[in-house]
């Protein structure tokens, strides 16, 4: 390996290529050999030879070609596109691959980041300041040149949106982030480089995807949730909706048994779930 590469990962797996310069290729197969990864290419070794991705060419992430069913056969692959060629990666374990791939392409990158943008729905008064990502297993962590480090655990990111706005003067693509810090709902910004943020538009995008919301809410449900995402304490929902002690109680139980709400003691001490967060956010979207 050159210098400064060093290997993430090694493993045998299969792979294919559905695109070539833009014109899906209706009789891509299959080839299995060895998938190794580094913090600049991918080599993919197979009976026919070997291939390098530099990772510096690598455009987009994700997405389905099933150009035929033979490619549609596999439901665990990651696509990589390389301008108009689309690769396919299969391994045994296509999560770690795409967490080791994601790290690859973004660990040690330098960011903006404005947090908390919002807090507990008020726009906050923070700037936009450099920062540095690495990931983990489980979270993306972040430094900023100030000396705090944020944590941003994928099974607590909520809602998202992305789109552009003036950064410092300059137009730039923004990826909008919900999550909790201490117990309260936040949303962080992110932006710099086009390319990174789109990597890191599509992580947290594959990480909100997981923790979806998709229930059918009652008109009380709806209440209690908004009134909780605005941040008023269980104990005060009674007085704060109008509704019963009773009724509030049974709305707590069922959307605990649904995931929504997490039971913190044991009488009327609730905290939003990812989940509860996302069916807040979107009640609160619909008034």
């Amino acid at each position: 390996m050159s210098k400064g590469e060093q290997r993430i990962s090694d493993t045998q797996g299969r792979f294919a290529q559905p695109v070539r310069n833009g014109n899906p290729l209706n009789d891509a197969s299959w080839t299995s050999g060895r998938i190794l990864l580094s913090n600049k290419r991918v080599i993919l070794a197979g009976g026919s030879g070997k291939r390098t991705l530099p990772l510096d060419q690598v455009t987009n992430i994700g997405g389905r070609f099933d150009v035929n069913q033979t490619i549609a056969s596999v439901s665990g692959y990651t696509s990589l596109e390389l301008g108009d060629d689309v690769i396919l990666i299969a391994t045994d374990q296509p999560d770690q691959f795409e967490r080791d791939l994601f790290s690859a392409l973004l660990n040690q990158t330098i960011v903006l980041l404005r947090h908390p943008a919002v807090k507990g729905g008020v726009v906050q008064d923070t700037d936009w300041e450099k920062a540095r990502i690495k990931l983990t297993e489980e979270s993306v962590d972040v430094a900023t040149a100030e000396g705090e480090f944020v944590t941003f655990d994928l099974d607590d990111i909520g809602s998202l949106e992305a789109g552009e706005r003036t950064v410092m003067d300059a137009r730039r693509r923004v990826v909008e982030v919900e999550h909790t810090v201490e117990g309260t709902s936040v949303q962080s910004y992110f932006s710099g480089p086009d390319r990174k943020t789109a990597f890191l538009q599509e992580l947290f995008e594959q990480a909100a995807g997981r923790n979806e919301a998709d229930l059918d809410l009652e008109e009380r449900d709806k209440e209690v949730l908004m009134a909780l995402y605005s941040g008023v304490s269980p104990f005060e929902i009674p007085d704060f909706t109008g509704m019963e002690v009773d009724t509030v109680e049974e709305t707590f139980e069922r959307l605990i048994e649904v995931d929504v709400l997490d039971e913190v003691r044991k009488r009327r001490e609730v905290t939003l779930t990812t989940r509860g967060r996302n069916m807040a956010s979107e009640a609160i979207s619909d008034k």
